[in-house]
């Protein structure tokens, strides 16, 4: 039985909602008609799953998101929004807010039923992630239990989100919204290295930081973030912007060239990025987003390794000079 918590100001959609739902037997159902009455039941009830309208009198899903997230019991715990609104901006914001995934109004119950279930999938597995870093917290000189490529949840960075989030984001999007986006990535140089010296929670907290420092670079645009795995970040900016990734890359090294980075011994790391090419989406489907997302990807990792040989090359001819 999944426990789910909804949040709608609409009688008749609260109405519609429990009554399919509950039939299907699957659900244990608890509504609410505003965020200001959600906020006060999730203090002492726990959802599998929480299900948001955005536009709401008073306090609206995306605030309610933000606030929810805000409290340690339910960080992992899925966001579903419904919408009927179309604007990218409003769906950028829920995003960044925690939301999950969404769904748009007016939707099939069916429709409903299989999001649920998706996201629940996710918020599983990220559970399982985050179990596997935190047991390495307390035994610093274990080796990394989390695997190089898995995608590890950032918490408390802003615009920073699930990258399994970043696929329902690009996949549920119509192509017109993402028109003239740009999507592009940051790839933590030598991630191999640093994955093997580290135990998983060194680990989490290199990615963590590094995250904080892209997205503190970033600031003044509106994007979205997410972690890939493999030390490789990816984002998705705003209709408009053409970055200069030379100089984006620059200025994340430049910051973190001035942030002071330790591993639990206290000894001081410097972790560097590379950026691939940026990726404009023009008039992608759901599909070619896909690829694009995986080209800029793709394309950081090979700058990466590209930095690394030619590092490796110029030690050897400095070496035999």
């Amino acid at each position: 039985m999944i426990k789910l918590l909804h949040v709608e100001d609409d009688a008749d959609i609260r109405e519609i909602a429990l009554m399919a739902l509950e039939l299907s037997g699957d659900f244990e159902v608890v509504q609410c008609e505003t965020g200001e009455a959600a906020l006060n039941q999730v203090q002492n009830y726990t959802p599998d799953v929480i299900l948001l309208d955005i536009q709401m009198p008073g306090m609206d899903g995306i605030e309610l998101a933000r606030r929810i997230r805000e409290t340690a019991r339910h960080a992992d715990t899925p966001i579903l929004m419904l919408t009927a609104m179309s604007d990218k901006r409003y769906i950028d914001a829920a995003f960044a807010a925690g939301a999950t995934d969404y769904v748009t109004k007016p939707f099939e119950i069916a429709e409903l039923k299989e999001r649920i279930s998706v996201v629940e999938g996710m918020a599983e597995a990220r559970q399982q992630r985050t179990k596997k870093i935190f047991a390495a917290k307390s035994a610093a000189d274990q080796a990394s239990q989390v695997a190089l490529f898995e995608p590890i949840s950032i918490y408390d960075v802003d615009n920073v989100i699930e990258y399994s989030s970043m696929e329902n984001y690009v996949a549920q999007l119509s192509r017109s919204a993402l028109f003239g986006s740009t999507t592009f990535a940051f790839s933590i140089r030598e991630i191999e290295g640093f994955h093997e010296a580290m135990s998983s929670f060194e680990f989490y907290s290199l990615i963590s930081d590094v995250a904080e420092v892209i997205s503190d670079t970033l600031q003044g645009h509106q994007f979205l973030m997410s972690y890939a795995g493999s030390g490789t970040f990816v984002c998705i900016t705003e209709s408009g912007w053409r970055p200069n990734m030379n100089g984006l890359m620059d200025a994340v090294n430049l910051e973190l060239s001035q942030t002071e980075l330790f591993d639990n011994y206290g000894q001081r790391i410097h972790p560097r990025v590379s950026a691939g090419q940026a990726v404009r989406l023009i008039w992608k489907s759901g599909n070619s987003v896909m690829d694009a997302l995986a080209q800029a990807h793709s394309s950081a990792e090979a700058a990466s390794q590209a930095h690394t040989r030619a590092m490796a090359n110029y030690w050897q001819v400095d070496q035999t000079a």
